[in-house]
């Protein structure tokens, strides 16, 4: 008899998103509990998702397409592999030059 597993598992984390609409963003949640919330994004080519803030600290893992991302004052060019560490309250935003699926994590803190 197997145990109820302790841990959260996604083989393929991509095939959340099978498609990605043409002029849409489209965000699928992963994993949320009370300090982790994960959430795989998708952004058809040349959406942006506007500057703005989050209220916890956020990590971006681009896992496909290239975007340009900017963070503060810095503009800086993402592709697959691409990895970004925020602290909260940081104004980003994201352009999706070509279609782009992107990993989105917060840390919840207290």
């Amino acid at each position: 008899m197997m145990s109820k597993p302790t841990y959260g598992l996604v083989e393929n984390v991509a095939t959340l998103l099978p498609e990605i609409p043409a002029e849409s963003i489209v965000s699928r949640k992963v994993y949320s509990d009370d300090l982790l919330k994960v959430t795989l994004f998708g952004f058809a080519a040349g959406e942006e998702l506007t500057e703005h803030t989050a209220a916890f600290p956020a990590t971006l893992h681009f896992l496909s397409g290239e975007a340009t991302l900017t963070l503060g004052k810095d503009s800086v060019e993402a592709q697959p592999g691409t990895w970004v560490q925020m602290p909260a309250h940081l104004p980003h935003s994201v352009l999706a030059k070509t279609a782009v699926t992107m990993l989105l994590t917060l840390t919840i803190t207290k």
